[in-house]
């Protein structure tokens, strides 16, 4: 269940009104200063149904041997395990909840490649595959790759999938419209690169290749297109599969850079898989506004379903939120921050979370010492909740985390709760 702290509220008097043992709330959502809690916070809220105290000299292996279950389930259900199979005597172990996953669902999340590993393995468990971003190429189809051996070498450990993410980005780190539409018009280039790929993928064991390209010029959206149909007949036969990311179109006609380029129908068809990029409503160099408001989301979906089967749709999730300095002023930059960090930030300022029910989104309001006014916009276990819904009655694939380098802690325990991660196509 979903708890909503209440002014007064401490962790001691939740957990006996909900009849949870409190460190059970601190593992489940990650709570670091269990004692600031601020009013209207989300918190995941798990009763177990069924547990096991360790013994000594027992593992892990055989604990889920024992109960008839896997080392992943119990990694979801223990995030204090923090991934790794380390047990101590007297430790408690859940084995399963009163809400056990229901659902199953490709569960993706996209990766730095210079990612901490130690924070990842946390949300392994969770995941189908991970998304290594990014690697690069030049106008000559030549493969700029990454140093991401010690990622996939966690993600294979735990089971989860990996996936190459190719973006054309230039020399300053930026997606590049002139690189793109080099590539897709170069037959030369195009063998080079779709080449080094199909070595790329069988040397690191890669389940297949994402392509993260955004900015395409409405001019090449076709070439795009014979591209990812290319690409597909190469990696194919060597049982891969191409995914793309899309732009958050809400029709065909739609204008812009970012979005006149990408055809959904088109490469709905080429593709194996596709992620709907709904987030970025609220950005960076935006006014203030919920990063993914679920009645942006929605006319998309709706929208994407009607040119690509929802069997091959997944749907981006923002796991970030911005803080915004009021009054807002054209070209001026919000500060990027995990969920927790807004939580924190809330507790500091002494601002109550408000959650929009119109966005289905928290944020909170709060003024600095020097009289500076701020606006707040994050996500939390409920703004999760009604996404996973939204993918479940459009019958999507499943769902696509930007990125799992920020923790979530009641987010993925959520994802525990109501999913099992299911593989690739």
């Amino acid at each position: 269940m979903i708890y909503v702290v209440r002014p007064g509220d401490t962790l001691g008097t939740i957990a006996a009104g909900l009849d949870i043992a409190p460190r059970l709330l601190i593992e489940q959502n990650g709570l670091e200063y269990p004692e600031r809690l601020v009013p209207g916070q989300a918190l995941a809220a798990f009763r177990p149904a069924l547990t096991h105290t360790v013994n000594r000299g027992e593992t892990l292996a055989a604990i889920a041997a024992a109960y008839g279950t896997d080392l992943r389930q119990l990694y979801r259900n223990n995030p204090q395990l923090s991934g790794l199979p380390a047990l101590v005597p007297g430790q408690i172990v859940v084995v399963a909840y009163e809400e056990e996953p229901q659902y199953s669902m490709v569960v993706g999340g996209y990766s730095y490649s210079f990612a901490e590993i130690a924070p990842l393995r946390k949300e392994l468990p969770y995941l189908s595959a991970l998304f290594s971003f990014t690697y690069g190429f030049t106008e000559n189809g030549e493969l700029i790759p990454v140093e991401d051996g010690e990622m996939l070498r966690a993600a294979a450990l735990m089971g989860t999938q990996a996936m190459l993410v190719l973006s054309p980005m230039n020399r300053a780190g930026a997606f590049s419209s002139e690189l793109i539409s080099r590539l897709v018009n170069d037959a030369a280039a195009r063998n080079n690169l779709i080449e080094a790929l199909a070595y790329e993928v069988q040397a690191k064991n890669y389940a297949g290749v994402d392509l993260d390209f955004e900015y395409v010029r409405r001019e090449d959206a076709d070439a795009y297109v014979a591209f990812v149909e290319q690409l597909a007949a190469r990696l194919r036969p060597l049982g891969r599969i191409v995914s793309l990311d899309l732009a958050p179109k809400y029709s065909a006609a739609q204008r812009g850079l970012l979005y006149e380029g990408h055809d959904y129908a088109a490469l709905g068809r080429a593709a194996d898989l596709a992620t709907l990029m709904t987030y970025e409503w609220g950005y960076t160099y935006g006014p203030p506004l919920a990063v993914a408001p679920i009645y942006e989301v929605l006319r998309v979906l709706a929208y994407g379903v009607s040119e690509i089967p929802p069997s091959k749709l997944l749907l981006g999730i923002a796991n970030y939120g911005y803080d915004w300095t009021l009054p807002y002023q054209e070209g001026s930059a919000a500060r990027s921050l995990s969920n927790p960090q807004a939580v924190d930030l809330a507790w500091r300022y002494g601002a109550e979370i408000v959650y929009d029910e119109d966005a289905q989104a928290p944020n909170f309001s709060y003024v600095t010492s020097e009289g500076v006014a701020h606006q707040v916009w994050f996500e939390d276990v409920r703004s999760l909740r009604a996404k996973l819904e939204a993918a479940r009655n459009f019958g999507l694939k499943g769902v696509n985390f930007w990125t799992v380098n920020r923790p979530f802690p009641s987010g993925f325990m959520l994802m525990g709760r109501e999913y099992v991660p299911e593989a690739l196509p």
